[in-house]
């Protein structure tokens, strides 16, 4: 891929984040915030927040990229001819949304026919971004511009594990993720897509979900992949389509976590 088309892609994707980050954080923690509810039997929302910020991005789309495809969660999927695909995710964790929690983030990745090639994590209100591919695996935020590297290997009963629902998925991927857990040393619920960021800077081990859709995942396997990590599906496959997901920081402790799921 030409250097000038690598540029451009970064550069749009930096401001199709900034233009979410504004647009949620005009909502987030507002008294007046309400939901409607996109599930049938559980409770799936979305916002006026998720939807302005999927406009808004698709506004600069049209502009920068017009012959490149979009999969966006709120507004489904538009057809391009650049072999191109943007996967945006507005507001990924609308429950953590609601509930004013900071682990929510908005995800943005472009993606040719082998899969994503290029992502970011955006958090608007710690205001962290964590970015990767083309060479590139870093986050700014609070505490400065820092590269990315994931977690060496360590044995997986040291391991620190994360996921966000419970449940992980139906009964027969609880069981699974169970098995997993009382392998681990720690495991954490709830963080939505940032566990995936903290997996990508060091600071954990695994991440293992169910039940994901393509805009849920792409954006942190550029990002994990980039930093060392591996995303793969629960038998090694790839990831990028979604389903049943493990993230791992490297490769021993995603072959140990394998044989528990």
């Amino acid at each position: 891929m030409e250097k000038s088309l690598r540029e451009d892609l970064i550069s749009t994707a930096a401001e199709l984040a900034d233009a979410a980050r504004e647009a949620t954080l005009q909502h987030f923690r507002a008294a007046d915030l309400s939901a409607d509810n996109k599930g049938t039997t559980l409770f799936d929302p979305v916002t006026i927040a998720d939807r302005e910020a999927e406009r808004r991005m698709r506004e600069i789309l049209a502009r920068r990229r017009p012959h490149d495809a979009i999969l966006g969660e709120e507004m489904g999927a538009n057809a391009g001819t650049s072999g191109l695909t943007w996967v945006l995710d507005p507001v990924d964790g609308t429950r953590a949304f609601l509930c004013g929690t900071p682990t929510w983030g908005v995800l943005v990745s472009v993606a040719d026919a082998t899969g994503p090639i290029y992502g970011l994590i955006d958090q608007p209100y710690i205001g962290e971004r964590f970015t990767g591919g083309f060479g590139i695996a870093s986050t700014t935020g609070p505490l400065g511009a820092r590269p990315l590297r994931t977690r060496p290997a360590r044995p997986l009963a040291e391991a620190l594990l994360m996921t966000t629902f419970p449940e992980v998925g139906t009964p027969d991927e609880g069981a699974a993720f169970r098995r997993l857990s009382k392998q681990t040393r720690l495991t954490r619920y709830g963080m939505d897509c940032y566990a995936y960021a903290l997996l990508a800077a060091g600071h954990i081990d695994l991440v293992v979900e169910a039940g994901l859709q393509p805009y849920d995942i792409q954006a942190p396997i550029a990002v994990i992949e980039a930093a060392g990590g591996i995303v793969t599906d629960w038998t090694g496959n790839p990831a990028h389509q979604g389903g049943r997901v493990i993230a791992a920081a490297n490769p021993e402790i995603h072959a140990a976590a394998l044989a528990y799921l």
